[in-house]
């Protein structure tokens, strides 16, 4: 109690968080908990609970829940670690804990911590492993960092006392009120907007905003949590809406942008100005100045892509936790600003910067950055911030350039990392973990327990001089027993085996879990070194090692025409796209194989045989929006040579559309069956322009309105437009059409 009342006194003198690690028994430390809290002052409504049980009379949540604080502050989080410690969670509670407050970790004894297996521990326990096969090297390294850090306090709770392994106390020097922000010159926004900032970071930030009084502008702010990004754009918001403007708010549950809100009606109430609230405690709604006067509104994303009553500005909170192409579906706003966290605790979020920063570049807007550093809930250099980035490797970053900078296929060593030398080598670690995040649009700190923990899971990487400028996230799948192929093929989830689960459980293959293979998670390779051909040279390393081990090597990505180029030039066919977008990169995901042995390959012929026959009917129905050109790589990727396979009447039907005797919409079905077959093997890959394929795409195979087939490919009319369908078709018909079903079609044209 005297301890905890110490770290509370000095974590609010010094505005820092603290850290308390209250080890031993379950039920003891639970009793501890409630004693530390009273000893330090925390008030129960200013406190929160992550765990199973209501230990306390406070808010609870179980850790599957913690996201319910984000966006939120609290004096004290204690999270309950002896039923399970989810990686999000923790990253979660850190970043909700004000300056003076507390952090409570409750677990088992340190020592054997990591020796024992959790419920979390059970999700990466994928088949055919078992949870006994998950090791405890997150835990045994979470431990080592919790030992070592400052500002981390360490208590066993024993029956026969208690025991303080370290005190946790910094004794920082007193702290110099910091200077008050200087103010812009020339603002737009009123002085009061400004004299509330905290920091020359949120001045910045709310300047930045001001290019959003005229249309044709956007405005990224990123920074981590803390820094206050999103108070910045309340502020903002509330001098737009006081010059008349129509501000559209939008994030990923109302919570994340409650700040927002909360801060435009503080600067409302500081500046004297009515304002009418459709609700008093959560406003969803501030409307000033009556009839015609600005307003700012929240709508959830499924409903402000649609940019409901057509807002003048939309702010995106949290922009890096949408799907890219609801972001995308945001451009067309006349002006538009996006908020987004650089190392989250729910998750980096890079689709942001990995994708859409590049088609926010080609957008119509002029883009205005802004970076914000400096915290604002809590000083800088807060010691639980410092102890959490590095335990969650929230920071990691690849190695600098000019580390990698001359790397080749021809001077990089292919390696093998096993966790042992990724936990022998911090910098190592971090270089991995750092690539891997920019490899993916969403990397959590869940994903570095699976690096380090899962059974199923490698890393191989490509090193120059000991420094990585590539590196592929590997993941065992396959070889499933009759009984778990028989739960999958009969509805239930597999965790883990991506590629067996929707060949069996979508396209109804039971055996597809019988062979064995290596699933491609993720793969990187540093900016600096791109188009070098080093991701290729890292995919045959991969291929060469497991070629004899595995069946099949594959992978399952959002599609793009480069991304399945790439798959498609190192060996991999398609064999299946998914019928809805992924949520989180806004593609539809296709799934490739490389087969490596005798059963892989049937495999792999099983399903694009079966993908021939089935594409052309999904792509009229589900598909009917996927990016043409993605069709038509997707198509050229497929391992197989079909046959159009049309009767004598189906022939005369296609021969008679060139010169105008028949028309398509009598029957598309044999349109789209030679349509497949010359995309998947062309007898002549020049037969064809890429606008005519495209052509063939849209309007056979997806079948959309010719006055939008017309618009969207730049044709003068609609008539040149059905002048070219045909065009394309004769040269099909001539190409895969018997010799009497060329002398049809002379008939006609």
């Amino acid at each position: 109690m005297d301890l905890a009342r110490s770290l509370r006194a000095e974590a609010r003198r010094s505005n820092e968080r603290r850290l308390l690690v209250l080890a031993g028994d379950r039920e003891r430390t639970r009793d501890r908990a409630a004693d530390a809290l009273d000893a330090a002052d925390v008030a129960r409504d200013e406190t929160t609970i992550l765990g199973p049980e209501p230990i306390l009379d406070c808010e609870r949540h179980e850790q599957s829940r913690a996201g319910e604080l984000l966006g939120r502050t609290r004096t004290a989080v204690v999270l309950d670690a002896h039923d399970e410690l989810r990686p999000n969670a923790l990253g979660t509670a850190v970043g909700a804990v004000d300056g003076g407050g507390l952090l409570v970790l409750l677990t088992p004894p340190l020592d054997e911590w990591p020796g024992r297996r959790d419920a979390f521990d059970e999700t990466l326990a994928v088949p055919p492993f078992d949870v006994a096969d998950v090791t405890g090297h997150f835990r045994r390294r979470l431990v080592e960092t919790l030992r070592v850090h400052r500002g981390v306090a360490i208590v066993h709770v024993e029956a026969d006392g208690d025991t303080v392994e370290s005190d946790g106390l910094t004794d920082p020097p007193p702290r110099r009120p910091p200077e008050p922000p200087a103010l812009p010159k020339d603002a737009v926004f009123r002085p009061e907007t400004y004299e509330a900032c905290l920091t020359d970071d949120q001045v910045d930030a709310v300047y930045a905003f001001e290019v959003l009084c005229d249309p044709g502008h956007a405005v990224v702010v990123e920074a981590d949590r803390g820094r206050g990004k999103s108070s910045a754009a309340g502020l903002a918001a509330a001098n737009l809406a006081l010059d008349g403007t129509d501000v559209l708010v939008t994030a990923p549950q109302y919570r994340s942008a409650a700040e927002v809100f909360v801060r435009a009606g503080a600067l409302f109430e500081t500046l004297g100005v009515d304002v009418e609230r459709d609700r008093s405690d959560t406003p969803h709604e501030l409307a000033v100045g009556g009839e015609g006067g600005g307003r700012i509104r929240f709508a959830e994303p499924a409903v402000a892509v649609q940019l409901p009553d057509d807002p003048d500005v939309v702010v995106v909170d949290e922009a890096a936790a949408l799907p890219v192409r609801r972001l995308e579906a945001l451009l067309d706003a006349p002006a538009v600003a996006f908020t987004t966290t650089v190392h989250g605790y729910e998750g980096a979020g890079r689709g942001f910067s990995v994708r859409f920063r590049d088609r926010l570049a080609e957008s119509a807007h002029a883009v205005t950055d802004v970076t914000m550093t400096t915290p604002i809930r809590y000083a800088e250099a807060d010691p639980v911030e410092v102890w959490a980035f590095r335990a969650l490797l929230l920071d990691a970053r690849p190695p600098a350039e000019q580390l990698v900078a001359n790397a080749t296929p021809e001077t990089v060593a292919y390696r093998r990392l096993s966790t042992a030398d990724l936990l022998a080598d911090e910098h190592l670690l971090r270089e991995v973990f750092g690539l891997l995040v920019l490899a993916h649009y969403r990397t959590e700190p869940a994903d570095l327990a699976r690096l380090l923990d899962a059974p199923n899971l490698s890393v191989r990487a490509l090193t120059h001089h000991g420094h990585v400028a590539a590196v592929a996230l590997l993941a065992r799948e396959g070889g499933l027993s009759a009984e778990t192929r028989a739960t999958m093929y009969g509805g239930g989830r597999i965790r883990g085996n991506m590629v067996p689960d929707v060949l069996t459980t979508q396209l109804r293959d039971e055996g597809a879990g019988v062979p064995v293979g290596q699933r491609v998670l993720r793969i990187a390779t540093h900016a600096a070194v791109r188009s070098r051909g080093l991701g290729s040279r890292l995919l045959g390393g991969v291929r060469a090692e497991f070629a004899d081990e595995v069946d099949w090597v594959g992978v399952g990505y959002g599609a793009t025409p480069e991304l399945v180029q790439f798959w498609r030039a190192n060996g991999y066919g398609t064999v299946h796209l998914s019928t809805s977008r992924n949520d989180t990169s806004g593609e539809y995901s296709a799934v490739m194989v490389d087969p490596c042995s005798e059963a892989g390959a049937e495999l792999a012929a099983r399903h694009a045989g079966w993908f021939c026959d089935r594409v052309a009917a999904v792509l009229s129905d589900t598909l009917d929006d996927c990016d043409p050109d993605v069709v038509r790589e997707t198509l050229r990727a497929v391992d197989a040579t079909p046959d159009p396979g049309l009767s004598e009447w189906e022939w005369r039907l296609v021969a008679g559309v060139p010169g105008g005797a028949a028309i398509l919409d009598t029957n598309p079905a044999p349109f789209r069956s030679l349509t497949v077959c010359h995309l998947v093997a062309p007898a002549d890959e020049d037969a064809l322009s890429d606008r005519e394929e495209r052509l063939l795409v849209r309007k056979v195979l997806q079948a959309r309105p010719w006055d939008e087939v017309t618009a969207e490919l730049e044709f003068v009319s609609r008539r040149q437009c059905m002048r070219a369908l045909g065009g394309a078709v004769e040269r099909l018909t001539r190409l895969y059409g018997e010799e009497w079903v060329q002398e049809e079609l002379d008939r006609h044209t």
